[in-house]
């Protein structure tokens, strides 16, 4: 079976196996685990940025960061197609008690007047706007990369108006490979940053929550709060080190997905959007199935790949994936629609 529907489907390597076996550990609670210590001040170190604490998921450090930079009832913007907005349980309104503010903005990232336009100042009949959350590489719109200067020019307005920012960069590294820029040059533009350590990177658990020392004190304790406070936590932590050491090779994954891109759009009845990282979204209404029963198909044939919505599906390259797999993928698509 080819598995495409995630870069969250990966194994460990004996590698990364025995790097956890070999972890040295202690008590994370009371700050006395010495992987994750190292762990957390090598991302803090990437990024550019002061502290970083390690979460179990990365929809955990997005909940946290909400609800430490925020106040209960403000308005939190993001975008439409955000993951924090679809694919997170309502949880900015159920951990942070936030309202939600959509924009529906070209690329996913709002231009300064869009920004602008959605904050609100806080009066006696208005709870006023308390995060701006942007999202990189863009999961809902095909793995978009954003540059830094983009994401900037969106967050400046916020950050002068003294709202923060946060972003969501499950797959951060993504788009620093991509665009050929440093992690440090996204996080510059924003107040905290939360990355996957468990997509691309390829370890079995867990993401990173990273910035400013109080920002990073406070989320500790609201990590706590939200049961994610955990022991001798180094043998997930030597997993989230070694990881880091796949920064690199997500080129691969790129090179793959425009292989896979290019070999799918000559199937008939299908049609694919130029990608950008390790995200295909593939249109198959030309198939005359549905998404479900394409992807459907698809597995009973040996490929697997996801529902996207509109007659999309989704197909995601990652380490587990080989060029022989890709090439495989285009033939058995082929031979699904014929």
């Amino acid at each position: 079976m080819i598995d495409l529907r995630s870069d969250t489907v990966t194994t460990p390597s004996e590698e990364m196996r025995a790097a956890m076996a070999d972890a040295d550990v202690g008590d994370d609670v009371y700050g006395e685990d010495p992987t994750l210590n190292e762990l957390e001040a090598r991302a803090a170190e990437r990024l550019g940025m002061e502290a970083a604490l390690f979460v179990p998921s990365g929809t955990m450090g997005n909940q946290i960061a909400a609800r430490v930079h925020t106040d209960r009832g403000q308005e939190a913007v993001v975008d439409v197609q955000s993951h924090v907005y679809k694919w997170e349980l309502a949880g900015f309104a159920q951990h942070a008690e936030l309202q939600v503010r959509t924009f529906d903005a070209h690329r996913g990232v709002p231009a300064p007047e869009q920004v602008e336009a959605a904050l609100l100042e806080e009066d006696l009949h208005r709870p006023g706007t308390g995060l701006l959350c942007l999202e990189n590489t863009h999961n809902s719109r095909g793995g978009l990369a954003i540059p830094p200067s983009e994401l900037g020019d969106a967050a400046a307005v916020a950050r002068n108006a003294g709202v923060p920012v946060h972003l969501d960069g499950a797959r951060l590294f993504n788009a620093a490979v991509a665009l050929d820029e440093p992690a440090s040059a996204f996080a510059a533009h924003v107040d905290s940053v939360m990355f996957c350590l468990s997509k691309g990177l390829g370890a079995p658990v867990g993401s990173m929550l990273v910035g400013s020392e109080d920002f990073i004190s406070e989320a500790r304790r609201v990590r706590k709060l939200f049961g994610g406070g955990m022991r001798q936590a180094g043998v997930l932590g030597a997993a989230g080190l070694y990881a880091l050491e796949n920064v690199d090779r997500l080129a691969t994954d790129h090179e793959h997905a425009q292989l896979l891109a290019a070999g799918l759009d000559d199937v008939s009845g299908v049609t694919v959007e130029q990608p950008e990282t390790n995200i295909v979204v593939a249109d198959v209404t030309g198939t005359g199935m549905t998404e479900d029963e394409f992807a459907d198909a698809c597995s009973d044939a040996g490929v697997q790949c996801s529902g996207f919505g509109d007659g999309r599906v989704r197909l995601c390259t990652h380490l587990d994936v080989t060029r022989e797999d890709v090439d495989d993928a285009v033939d058995v698509v082929a031979d699904v629609v014929d």
